[in-house]
C-alpha cells in the first residue's frame, strides 16, 4: 500500500519560492508586490526589469512573473 502524503509538494512557478528568498535575501512578499506595481507591463519586459534591475536570473524572474499574472484580479 502506498502512503499518503500529508502535504502537497509544492508546484509550478511557487515551486521557486524558497530558493528565491534564500537567493536573493528577500521575502516573496516583497516581488510580488513589485511585481504587481508593473502588471500593466507584458509578461516578458517585467522579466527583464527584474533580471536587469535585481540581477535575478532569468528562471526566478520568469516564475514570479507567472505567478502574479496567473493571479485573477482584484476585484
Amino acid at each position: 500500500m502506498s502512503e499518503e502524503k500529508t502535504a502537497e509538494k509544492v508546484k509550478g512557478p511557487a515551486s521557486y519560492f524558497p530558493s528565491i528568498e534564500k537567493k536573493y535575501g528577500q521575502p516573496i512578499q516583497h516581488w510580488l508586490s513589485l511585481i504587481e506595481q508593473r502588471k500593466g507591463d507584458k509578461h516578458m519586459e517585467i522579466v527583464n526589469w527584474l533580471k536587469s534591475e535585481f540581477d535575478m536570473g532569468h528562471g526566478h524572474a520568469n516564475a514570479l512573473v507567472a505567478y502574479v499574472l496567473a493571479k485573477p484580479a482584484k476585484a
